[in-house]
């Protein structure tokens, strides 16, 4: 569950997670349900392509709407009122400077692509996320699913792990849920808190995954067992699915999951040394991107971690160099370091992210407001090129002059280095025909 420190603007606050239960709604029936779900639902896997560079994803989010233009795209020559504050820094990347605050991202430039021309015209908190967390323009005649339920369904991952976990319930679930793919392919939700019940012990688990405290695998292989009087109920209606496995093989399935040590492991972050801990940082943002790394380590495919507070539309610059992009700073430049010491940079994507920028203009409450027209991305790892900023805006920071690109089109491009095309085409529920972006282009310039 990640770190918020704010509401935005629009008064939305993520809601609670549901505490898990030890009914049998969760050890009966639901991962099977879920399970079953993905084999009536799957479509034939298509547009893999050989030039495959990455196997993973960890989407850092910034909920609200973070003010680029004062961490990634400085205007220092721009007028009083519009340049800001902070002073822009040399970084490790030749040519490329950003915020000061960000002492520890500018050592580990030289490991990132900064796409400094992305934009598009929605300025509102909800429509514009989904955009970003989709990769297409939102449209009331469908819902698309985001892009971990696309990497769930297209790119296998390991047995005994998820494919696609988050821990944050981006906007209640109305951004970063499956979409037209149903519920089969929404996140695995992370609850607890991973900086610590405090004593230093996370507390995490993902729902439906994991079995509750002091419910043991005997308990559980006893309600297996109950369970298999019912079986002949669901294989009739397997049968009538015409499904190609039985509700034994789904079930079975979900034993295995729940069974697997593999997800506990990856939660156990006292395995890891107290000085890489430290390094990410001891709150609950820092410790959930320690917990993303081991989840990818363990053959997760798409880890969503979050951060909130980005929403400024007062004292942006109290907010930015007290908490927001120290936090930030830290907490990315060690995931990146980290995936890049252990061998997994060259594999994992990173990419940071929020749903819009803000005004170029300071407004009276010294804050920037929603400003969709320019806005920056950072990405590193996975097939994108190193050191190197992609793009720019023009003097003021008001629009892309250079290289201009759109959210669908990162979306392409990421989906391009997983070895996806992104022409691809899934069916509804009602069979009907949907390419994965409709719109998004592959930005070849972004390419290592």
């Amino acid at each position: 569950m990640a770190a918020n420190f704010a509401s935005d603007c629009e008064g939305f606050n993520r809601r609670n997670f549901l505490r898990i239960g030890a009914g049998a709604g969760l050890l009966g029936l639901s991962l099977p349900e879920i399970l079953k779900l993905e084999a009536q639902s799957a479509a034939k896997r298509n547009g893999v392509q050989s030039s495959k560079k990455a196997d993973s994803i960890i989407m850092v989010w910034l909920a609200g709407g973070p003010a680029t233009i004062d961490m990634w795209d400085l205007k220092p020559d721009a007028p009083e009122g519009i340049r800001g504050e902070f002073k822009p820094i040399n970084t490790s990347a030749a040519g490329i400077q950003i915020s000061e605050h960000l002492p520890k991202m500018a050592k580990v430039a030289d490991k990132t692509t900064i796409v400094r021309s992305i934009y598009h015209s929605i300025p509102s908190h909800g429509p514009a996320t989904v955009f970003m967390t989709t990769g297409n323009k939102p449209t009331p005649a469908l819902q698309y699913p985001s892009m971990g339920s696309l990497v769930s369904k297209l790119a296998k991952g390991e047995e005994g792990v998820p494919s696609y976990v988050s821990f944050s319930d981006i906007r209640g679930g109305t951004a970063g849920s499956s979409g037209y793919l149903g519920t089969a392919y929404n996140p695995f939700l992370v609850e607890g808190n991973a900086g610590g019940d405090g004593k230093g012990k996370a507390t995490l688990k993902v729902r439906g995954i994991q079995l509750p405290t002091d419910f043991t695998l005997e308990e559980l292989n006893n309600r297996d067992k109950l369970l298999a009087g019912f079986d002949s109920t669901f294989r009739e209606v397997d049968k009538k699915a015409d499904l190609i496995q039985g509700f034994d093989a789904f079930h079975q399935q979900a034993l295995d999951i729940l069974r697997s040590d593999k997800t506990r492991k990856a939660f156990d972050l006292t395995q890891e040394k107290p000085e890489t801990r430290a390094r990410y940082g001891a709150d609950n943002f820092g410790q959930s991107a320690l917990a993303a790394r081991r989840l990818v380590e363990s053959g997760v495919r798409f880890v969503t971690i979050s951060i909130g507070g980005w929403d400024t539309h007062s004292k942006t610059f109290e907010s930015h160099s007290k908490k927001l992009q120290p936090t930030l700073d830290n907490t990315l430049s060690a995931l990146i370091s980290d995936l890049s010491d252990r061998g997994m940079l060259d594999r994992t994507m990173v990419y940071c992210a929020g749903e819009f920028g803000r005004t170029p203009k300071v407004n009276k409450n010294v804050g920037r407001d929603h400003w969709a027209r320019s806005m920056a991305v950072v990405l590193a790892g996975g097939g994108f090129k190193r050191g190197y900023a992609h793009g720019t805006t023009d003097g003021q920071g008001m629009a892309a002059a250079t290289d201009p690109c759109l959210p669908d089109d990162v979306s392409s491009t990421i989906f391009a280095n997983l070895g996806i095309d992104p022409k691809t085409e899934l069916n509804s529920s009602t069979g009907r025909p949907i390419q994965l972006f409709r719109e998004g282009t592959v930005v070849d310039k972004l390419l290592a």
